[in-house]
């Protein structure tokens, strides 16, 4: 039995797939976009995290830790009298996340929903993921991915599911470099198999000030989209302006290679030019 690491399930969503859903966050991605808001997915490794300014200083963390090094063994969190410390990271097999998923999956259906699993990036994981998806039963299955995976991993892991939204951040391979530190060659590889297949799919763009939502990417996105039969809509993302509230958790500096203060350019113009249909979040 194939073993995972999650930071979180989402009850309740309404914004990752139809309906009303459960969202799986599953830990790793080979990312470093530099707008991420959910750095804690970086590392597929069980991480402490502490909100600095909740410590109180009372000293009992390094009384009841039994290390030099911290190990997230989550001794420290047993002794933080103001809550500020926890472990993100939790270990399951994929009998074990499928029966909390098939546990409540009767309710979410009767919501029109299912479950999604997202990230970090859930193919990082993707044997484990494979087997949880394996073990579902008869529910509405979602995967939200970067698309960063081999060729082989990623149409597996679609033929199981019946919807994909999958991110298309920068067309132009060296600024996609600089600003998520990998090339998009993989990612536009696995795009064009989308797009040529027969599993509905959603593109989302992430609309970064003066990176992302250039005239020049957004009409190069639409161009590699014009024509694939099984894409619903592109879906438009804002830039999130709470994105860094998270990376002093992890004793991190949130350092945007652009300008979070410029608003962002929303060019449902140009998709529809191409005959695609867009939305905004």
């Amino acid at each position: 039995m194939e073993k995972g690491l999650i930071f979180d399930i989402k009850e309740f969503s309404v914004h990752d797939g139809p309906g009303v859903r459960q969202t799986v966050f599953l830990k790793g991605c080979p990312l470093r976009c530099n707008w991420c808001h959910n750095p804690e997915g970086w590392e597929k490794r069980a991480q402490l995290l502490c909100r600095a300014k909740e410590c109180v200083h009372c000293g009992k963390c390094r009384e009841t830790c039994t290390h030099e090094a911290c190990v997230a063994c989550g001794q420290c969190v047993k002794g933080c009298t103001a809550r500020a410390r926890w472990i993100c990271g939790e270990e399951l097999t994929a009998q074990e996340l499928a029966d909390r998923l098939n546990k409540n999956a009767a309710i979410y259906q009767s919501m029109g929903g299912g479950v999604t699993f997202s990230g970090g990036e859930p193919l990082m994981q993707g044997a484990f993921l494979s087997q949880t998806l394996g073990l579902l039963g008869n529910m509405h299955k979602t995967l939200e991915t970067c698309g960063y995976a081999s060729k082989e991993m990623f149409e597996q892991i679609c033929a199981q599911c019946d919807l994909i939204m999958m991110d298309l951040k920068i067309m132009d391979d060296a600024l996609h470099r600089r600003h998520t530190g990998v090339s998009n060659r993989p990612i536009l590889s696995n795009a064009a198999a989308l797009c040529a297949g027969d599993t509905p799919f959603v593109i989302r763009i992430p609309l970064i000030p003066g990176v992302t939502d250039t005239q020049e990417n957004i009409r190069a996105a639409a161009e590699f989209l014009a024509g694939a039969k099984k894409l619903l809509y592109v879906e438009l993302l804002p830039y999130n302006r709470m994105a860094g509230a998270k990376y002093e958790w992890l004793h991190r500096r949130y350092e945007p290679q652009f300008d979070p203060e410029q608003p962002v350019a929303i060019r449902h113009d140009i998709f529809k030019q191409y005959g695609i249909e867009s939305r905004e979040r």
